[in-house]
């Protein structure tokens, strides 16, 4: 994919994207995964000069069973899967050794999140979770808050995403997870890694 990131209010533009992506990684439901959400999805794709949404998933969702599969991806890529799931979405997975949830990396992660004054809502939130994670930079974007944002994923983010990113890309049995890591990795990494 050939892709720019957006420019104009870069801050304010690259918090909407991470929230959206945040969300996008949630498990699919017919609440949320709607015509508008693949309109703002394909606008994404467009607006970083990728291949359009359709394009990659021509009649998706137009079918009860398609919807089904992607839920169904979903769960085998990260909830569960025989012997193991594929690509646990917490850092503590990928950079604590033993594979187990709420380790070392959730620590530091929660550390991070006080230091700026943020709490998880629920006491049964991980805090390296990556929906949380990516919420967490898209609130420091929105309140101007550049290089916490930027530090937080180079400590805590970073080290632990790029071992998720390969697991999905090379076990997806559907484009849309592929697509989405895509997206996360390109609106994550730091600049220099674009060559720019």
């Amino acid at each position: 994919m050939a892709m720019e990131k957006p420019v104009g209010n870069a801050c304010t533009r690259l918090a909407e994207i991470l929230c959206f992506l945040a969300a996008a990684m949630e498990y699919p439901q017919r609440s949320w995964l709607t015509p508008a959400y693949w309109a703002a999805l394909e606008g994404l794709l467009h607006e970083i000069g990728s291949i359009s949404a359709e394009a990659m998933f021509p009649s998706y969702p137009a079918s009860p069973e398609q919807f089904e599969g992607l839920q169904v991806e979903y769960t085998r890529l990260f909830i569960n899967a025989v012997p193991h799931v594929i690509a646990p979405p917490y850092g503590s997975v990928y950079l604590d050794g033993d594979g187990m949830l709420y380790g070392a990396s959730a620590e530091r992660a929660k550390a991070f999140y006080r230091q700026e004054n943020f709490e998880l809502r629920g006491s049964h939130d991980i805090p390296d979770y990556l929906g949380n994670e990516l919420r967490f930079v898209a609130l420091l974007l929105e309140q101007g808050r550049e290089a916490a944002a930027e530090l937080f994923l180079r400590q805590c983010f970073r080290p632990w995403f790029g071992s998720f990113y390969q697991r999905v890309s090379r076990e997806s049995r559907h484009p849309y997870y592929v697509v989405l890591v895509s997206l996360i990795d390109f609106f994550t990494e730091e600049e220099e890694d674009h060559g720019s």
